[in-house]
């Protein structure tokens, strides 16, 4: 038992697992993330519950049809359209002991559930999770994953980058013992994004365990423009912010604001006429192309090509949004879940 208090999950027979997902328009990702699960190796009873938000592209239209085709395959409605209460409509409409939060650009691979089963049963962890192991198909895509999973990027933390089994603050996605998911409330429902790192926060200050491996992983599929992926990590560096303004947080999270702090006076100070102003943004620009050289090998030309740009719409759009919240610049950020 851990700590939480939550009772020990029995390991025979094999428990059963519910895979919960938030959905809104994912047509082009659905079937494949869902087939994932399916595909599964683990042999104990499985459900996949699927929260629809009010989708434009079709995604409703397949899920149905989806449904219709394996009985195992269930949905709710989540009108609301935001992924923590996504989240916990389809907990709340799945009844197994083991909950495995999956996300519509993930692909599982068909270990997942056996793995994270016998880590949360050997470790009595509350929450077990792993690697997200972003795979690109296009070359933006490429460069774009490989920004993900490389400290230059989005920093370095386990699941981006790996490590050794253990505990740690938090995870991705997540395999929940259920009892210590009820017990500390699930998900908040005003943070809609960062849900994750805040869950593990009340899960870790409530005596629990959240628990890395990196035998698990997750293929996750990058955003596929410019302009997709500017909005994902400006919504994300609006909940960091928010998150860190409310709880506080590492350093790690003031670098890339402080980057954009330190870059935007520096052109300022050189077009004022101040040639050493020059030499803040000139660092950024040669720490990106020392970057491409290290990190963007094998992504082919094209890939490499836009490496140098992707580094660039990371760093300054989750800086500016973090900067933004943090700062109260901006005070209404619900609803910009950057989906």
């Amino acid at each position: 038992m851990s700590a939480l208090g939550s009772a020990p999950i029995p390991a025979t027979p094999l428990p059963g697992v519910s895979y919960v997902m938030p959905v809104l328009n994912e047509v082009t990702h659905i079937r494949a993330a869902v087939a994932s699960l399916l595909e599964q190796d683990y042999a104990g009873p499985m459900e996949v519950t699927l929260a629809l938000g009010p989708s434009t592209d079709g995604t409703n239209d397949l899920v149905a049809q989806m449904c219709a085709e394996d009985p195992r395959i269930h949905s709710v409605d989540n009108p609301a359209a935001a992924t923590p209460v996504g989240m916990n409509l389809a907990i709340m409409a799945s009844s197994f002991p083991i909950v495995i939060r999956v996300d519509a650009h993930s692909v599982l691979p068909k270990d997942y559930a056996s793995i994270a089963v016998e880590t949360l049963l050997r470790t009595q962890a509350d929450n077990v999770g792993g690697i997200m192991d972003a795979q690109g198909t296009t070359p933006f895509e490429r460069a774009v994953a490989r920004a993900y999973d490389t400290k230059v990027g989005l920093g370095g933390t386990p699941f981006h980058v790996g490590g050794k089994e253990g505990p740690v603050d938090t995870v991705y996605l997540g395999v929940f013992n259920r009892e210590s998911l009820l017990k500390v409330g699930m998900f908040n429902e005003e943070i809609r994004r960062g849900q994750d790192w805040e869950l593990n926060r009340r899960i870790r200050d409530a005596g629990g365990l959240v628990w890395f491996t990196p035998k698990l992983k997750v293929v996750y599929r990058p955003r596929t423009s410019v302009k997709a992926l500017v909005k994902q990590m400006y919504s994300t560096g609006l909940w960091r912010g928010e998150l860190s303004r409310r709880f506080g947080s590492g350093l790690r999270y003031f670098v890339p604001p402080m980057m954009v702090v330190a870059t935007a006076l520096g052109i300022l100070a050189g077009v004022l006429g101040f040639t050493l102003g020059w030499v803040v943004p000139a660092v950024y620009v040669a720490f990106v192309l020392v970057s491409t050289v290290v990190y963007g090998r094998g992504m082919g030309a094209k890939g490499l090509g836009w490496f140098p740009l992707v580094l660039p719409c990371i760093h300054f759009a989750w800086g500016v949004g973090f900067i933004m919240s943090y700062t109260r610049l901006t005070s209404n950020i619900a609803g910009k879940s950057g989906r």
